[in-house]
């Protein structure tokens, strides 16, 4: 399991509820949760998409409740399901009821679109005799119209507010099987929407920053939110909305929350040097390969792609197993260990033979089965390296006798 970089105990205690089978809140681990882009009523395309969401990380999925063939769909969607289903409402409160009797784990309301006490109030009356949960979804850019009036834009007070009043009136029918959103496409403003929510309410907080757009600039964006208020302690699940596959919303979510910490690793954690003029190989086209490879493998395991073998292993002495190139050679090395030397060509190969046994007989025991004369030909690369290039390649000792001799030194 990857060590914690976010203190888990620094996480905002929060109520705890179950959307399906799945916790929320509480101390549960921090989930990750995407969308269908399918039609609903297209039953077969929608779970192909759920389940191609499920096996790349998503816990939870939420799929468009809009109209009667889409919550038709979602009756049959739901039981063959491998993660709890959402139901997206906006506009009818029908759909939503129509969503309950489909059998949803969980529904997500706008406030800002869906607005008649009344029908809000039968909406929670509802779920709550079946004790299924409401997401509050505040959205930047649907706020009710006397909030923008108020407050003459889009504020964290008028988010908190928007979320607020919809909890005043949960609670006039003794609902409160909640979470809550508060999304904004501008990162700043998510981000102090998010903190004064949070100082509001102890319900499990949905992050994301909506409308991110296509990678790479929709992922910098959502992680920039998304990862500042997990590192504050903020957050239970969360969902990257990016314009582009969902897998890769999944994807994105799950490798945020490994590489914090906050979850143990499910698939492949690739690192590797960004090259520079030391390097031996192509470690581009290399990484490229490797992720590639071991991707398909499946294994949750830390692989590093280093170029250089006179820093590499050393700076990836933290990774599961690691290859640095040399001159016409790799160095293949398991936590920092040199366990064997290949050819230049046998790089990959060797890196997908030795994740394979490391899978199966662990690291105690590949460690043991090093080659034994691997660190001895490895030095002698490294030596070899430095006699090349030379130990002195910023001709650091040239400006250290220019400094002595400006400042009247002897030597």
């Amino acid at each position: 399991m990857s060590r914690p970089v976010v203190d888990l105990a620094m996480r905002k205690a929060t109520k705890q509820i179950m959307v399906g089978k799945v916790p929320v809140g509480g101390g549960a681990p921090i989930t990750v949760q995407s969308m269908t882009t399918t039609k609903t009523a297209d039953v077969e395309g929608t779970l192909a998409q759920i389940y191609a969401l499920y096996a790349a990380g998503a816990d939870i999925v939420r799929c468009t409740c809009n109209d009667l063939e889409a919550a038709e769909g979602l009756a049959q969607i739901v039981p063959r399901s491998p993660v709890p289903i959402v139901a997206d409402i906006h506009f009818h409160y029908e759909m939503a009821l129509a969503a309950l009797e489909a059998g949803v784990a969980c529904l997500r309301l706008n406030p800002g679109n869906l607005r008649k006490p009344e029908e809000i109030k039968l909406v929670a009356s509802e779920a709550k005799d079946r004790g299924v949960p409401i997401r509050i979804g505040v959205n930047a850019g649907s706020l009710h119209p006397e909030l923008y009036k108020k407050y003459g834009n889009a504020t964290p007070e008028a988010m908190v507010e928007s979320a607020l009043r919809e909890l005043a009136l949960f609670g006039e029918v003794g609902f409160d099987d909640v979470k809550i959103s508060v999304k904004a496409s501008n990162v700043p403003l998510m981000i102090e929407s998010y903190r004064a929510l949070s100082e509001a309410v102890n319900y499990p907080l949905h992050l994301g920053v909506t409308e991110a757009g296509p990678p790479p600039s929709g992922i910098v964006k959502a992680t920039a939110g998304i990862a500042t208020l997990l590192a504050e302690g903020i957050g239970d699940t969360i969902r990257y909305s990016l314009t582009a596959d969902p897998v890769e919303e999944a994807r994105a979510g799950r490798q945020l929350l490994e590489a914090l910490g906050l979850r143990e690793r499910k698939g492949l954690d690739l690192i590797a040097c960004p090259s520079c003029g030391r390097a031996e190989i192509d470690v581009i086209a290399l990484a490229k390969e490797a992720q590639r490879r071991l991707e398909e493998t499946g294994y949750p395991i830390q692989v590093a792609v280093m170029g250089c073998v006179v820093n590499g292993p050393g700076e990836a002495r933290e990774a599961d197993l690691g290859i640095a190139g040399g001159k016409h050679k790799g160095h293949l090395f398991i936590r920092g260990k040199i366990v064997r030397v290949v050819k230049e060509e046998e790089m990959i190969d060797a890196l997908l033979s030795e994740a394979e046994k490391l899978m199966e007989e662990g690291v105690e025991a590949r460690l043991a089965a090093a080659d034994p004369n691997a660190e001895a030909e490895a030095r002698a690369d490294r030596e070899a390296l430095f006699e090349l290039r030379g130990q002195d390649a910023n001709l650091s000792s040239q400006k250290i006798e220019r400094i002595r001799k400006r400042l009247g030194g002897t030597e």
